[in-house]
């Protein structure tokens, strides 16, 4: 009866030792969001759809930019890492659900020991007269050892496990966003290059019309050799640009394919600059969807909840850790008895407690550490919602002040291609000088060169606003 109540007493209070917590969960806490995003107004629709959630391959329509995002999605080298970083947090994570199983190990042992004739052992084996001067010991058992998770450290072991799980995941979507978005920009820095390179081929067969006009009127006396050096010297302005425009092509062809995971080689292209359009409204949804898209912000979410995992296992490591012990097998002195059942049994079983005191210092240290390291963490969730915001507003801005510029340097280009047609018509019937032959063509060779820097920086914004909303992991 008294060992029935003992039995009791202890179950009862294992069980309410277990509902005990050392640390209070901290939950996430809650980001500072607008309303709307600065310069929504102006350049998306008002309604909760955002561009965000179109899978990158209904966003990105061109056939030849899909092929490179495709491959970039499933050959690109960090994507692969960050695949293999997910199956390790995966393990890990099935490890740690076995803390809560009892550790069972198998022992086999045997030994045979000489004790000295003039040791206690000795002498009592001379004293019996057992027959032999060695003490033999044969034993097999079954070694269990288990751990109450009373404070919860086991249980925010698996928590911390978790979260790290899901943050290796939301690592591999933050690369995926980050890869849609750099291979697009470097496809459109591509066709613009593309463009650029076929301007100055144009103003170079340009240039060499109007040198041609310029020499024959040099030899009919009309021009001084003045006008002919400055027509060559207007001409290989041009022409200078064209090997650059071929080398930042092949480099840019070489930047794609390495992110696609291939060897640098060229890309076929069947599309050119001004063929691609933009959308006409670009929804954003509402700023608080940025919590649930931004695969950053979602990492940084999870980072606090290993934080809180860790001030659980802290605090939980400076309190008394009950430890349950079991042994149990067959022994005996003599091999040829080592397996007489039931007289070689033998079963232990025995349970402690054990208080740190002369580690107390440092583990309070630590658990005060942990505290810290889950402030800051606090801190940087806010943060990376402040950043998704801002990149948001940003690249709003961006498009709508690039649509205006775009449409002034369309215009320019339009005024100065119908300037360069009139002077050389006027120069043909020598109603202009050279000189203003020459200054038109180089003016109109600006202005377009900026146009197609123009119309790509617009289409990379347009990436980055999706980007920033948390598109590209679908």
């Amino acid at each position: 009866m008294k060992r029935s109540i003992i039995y009791y007493t202890f179950a009862l209070l294992l069980a309410f030792l277990s509902a005990c917590k050392v640390s209070k969960d901290v939950v996430a806490p809650k980001a500072e969001l607008p309303e709307n995003f600065r310069s929504a107004a102006t350049t998306t629709p008002a309604d909760t759809a955002s561009v965000a959630d179109i899978q990158w391959k209904n966003f990105f329509t061109d056939t030849v930019l899909q092929k490179l995002i495709d491959s970039a999605v499933i050959r690109n080298y960090d994507m692969l890492i960050a695949v293999k970083n997910i199956d390790e947090a995966q393990l890990l994570f099935k490890q740690v659900k076995w803390n809560y199983v009892p550790v069972v190990s198998l022992n086999v042992t045997a030994n045979s020991n000489r004790p000295s004739n003039n040791s206690l052992t000795g002498l009592s084996i001379a004293q019996y007269n057992i027959g032999t001067k060695h003490i033999e010991d044969y034993s097999a058992n079954l070694a269990l050892s288990w751990e109450a998770d009373i404070w919860g450290r086991i249980r925010n072991q698996q928590k911390g496990a978790l979260a790290t799980y899901l943050q290796t995941s939301e690592a591999r979507k933050a690369i995926q966003t980050n890869l849609v978005a750099n291979v697009s920009q470097g496809y459109y820095n591509l066709l613009m290059l593309d463009a650029q390179l076929d301007i100055a081929q144009k103003n170079v067969r340009l240039n060499d019309s109007t040198l041609t006009i310029i020499k024959l009127q040099y030899d009919a006396g009309q021009v001084t050799l003045l006008a002919v050096q400055q027509a060559e010297a207007q001409k290989l302005v041009a022409a200078e640009l064209i090997p650059q425009f071929e080398k930042n092509i092949t480099v840019q062809e070489n930047a794609l394919r390495i992110l696609t995971g291939r060897l640098p080689d060229q890309i076929v292209r069947n599309s050119n600059l001004n063929q691609l359009t933009l959308p006409e409204n670009i929804g954003t949804g509402l700023p608080s969807a940025i919590l649930s898209r931004r695969p950053d912000v979602k990492s940084a979410e999870l980072a606090l909840a290993i934080a809180n995992s860790n001030v659980g296992i802290t605090k939980a490591n400076m309190y008394p850790a009950l430890q349950i012990t079991a042994n149990g097998g067959i022994n005996s002195f003599r091999a040829s008895n080592w397996f007489n059942v039931p007289a070689s049994l033998f079963g232990i079983v025995a349970g402690g407690v054990a208080q740190p005191l002369l580690n107390h210092k440092r583990l309070k240290t630590d658990y005060l550490v942990a505290k810290v390291d889950r402030e800051k963490t606090v801190l940087q969730f806010r943060q990376s919602v402040l950043n998704a915001v801002g990149e948001v507003a940003d690249a709003l801005v961006t498009i709508d002040k690039l649509k205006s510029q775009q449409a002034i340097a369309m215009s320019r280009v339009n005024t100065l291609q119908q300037a360069t047609k009139n002077a050389n018509l006027l120069f043909k019937n020598g109603l202009a000088t050279y000189l203003e032959v020459i200054t038109a063509q180089g003016n109109v060779l600006q202005s377009e060169l900026e146009l197609a820097s123009i119309k790509r920086d617009e289409l990379n914004a347009v990436s980055e606003l999706y980007r920033s909303l948390g598109g590209g992991w679908r």
